[in-house]
């Protein structure tokens, strides 16, 4: 739709991102050159002119070995705050905020 020729305002094509898209995962190369996901953040909701992420899972790195980045995800942040697209699917997001393993 930005592409497609439409002078479209940056908080209009902002708030169309937020109201689209639920998840974000960030992918990056590290330096060893491996590809990661760094974060995983909820779209919350649009604010003065901003996308409002709440982030859910951070890359923490725990040091190197045989020259590789050793690490993982960690939650972070608050949990998931709109769950509704999940419980309609019948899954019991409730339990996220716990730190329990529903899947």
């Amino acid at each position: 739709m930005v592409l497609g020729g439409a002078e479209l305002p940056l908080g209009v094509v902002r708030q169309q991102i937020s109201s689209a898209i639920d998840i974000f995962v960030h992918l990056s190369r590290l330096r060893d050159k491996s590809r990661r996901v760094l974060e995983i953040s909820e779209v919350t909701g649009f604010e003065n002119g901003e996308v409002v992420l709440n982030p859910l899972y951070r890359f923490q790195e725990r040091g190197e070995s045989k020259g590789r980045i050793v690490g993982g995800l960690e939650r972070c942040g608050e949990g998931l705050q709109h769950t509704l697209k999940l419980q309609m699917a019948g899954m019991k997001p409730e339990s996220w905020s716990r730190g329990e393993e529903s899947v």
